[in-house]
């Protein structure tokens, strides 16, 4: 381990610790990875059960789906040297209506300003889904079908990505180009931000 990582493997693990949502339904399980020399950020929702139940992130269907999108094993994909993952909400949120609830609200002010810090090589970052892009992009008059639709409007620092959930198969259907244009753009992105 590089000396740089070793403030940032301390921070994780305090994150990791944290017990803030200890009354969630699952409890508390922080699910988070990082190394100071990725170039590569992930920002999505919250775990669900499954990953509550690994500790692994995207590891169920919406995250085979979002490896194959970027083009990478799940060897590369798990390579904190390259690839680091935050999520807006470090622990799964709990079942609602449609769907699991949204990101605990307190999780991003709390933690990603101090990771994000101890991520100096970072190149681009990828916003998976309406509360990662709410919370990053400035532009609250946009769904996240419009952001997404005007994803070369963010780069070079951040790319707005439809959530890759089974639950989003209408709308990747509805939405041909996403696949044709964008995540050709991402594969060849994430090629040249991990070589």
């Amino acid at each position: 381990m590089a000396t740089s990582d070793i403030p940032l493997q301390n921070l994780l693990e305090e994150v990791r610790s944290c017990e803030r949502c200890e009354d969630l339904p699952l409890g508390s399980r922080p699910v988070v990875r990082a190394a100071s020399t990725a170039s590569v950020l992930i920002i999505g929702q919250a775990p669900g059960t499954r990953v509550h139940a690994s500790g692994i992130p995207w590891d169920d269907p919406s995250g085979e789906r979002l490896r194959n999108w970027m083009g990478l094993t799940s060897e590369q994909f798990y390579d904190t040297s390259r690839i680091a993952i935050m999520p807006m909400g470090f622990c799964y949120p709990g079942k609602g209506r449609s769907g699991d609830l949204p990101p605990r609200p307190e999780c991003a002010p709390l933690w990603h300003e101090a990771i994000l810090e101890s991520l100096p090589n970072l190149g681009l970052t990828l916003l998976i889904g309406q509360y990662a892009q709410s919370y990053y992009l400035a532009d609250h008059h946009r769904n996240l079908t419009e952001r997404v639709k005007r994803w070369r409007d963010y780069l070079p620092r951040f790319l707005p990505l439809v959530h890759p959930s089974p639950r989003n198969r209408r709308w990747l259907a509805q939405n041909p180009w996403f696949e044709k244009e964008l995540v050709p753009f991402l594969r060849m992105e994430v090629a040249r931000r991990i070589s």
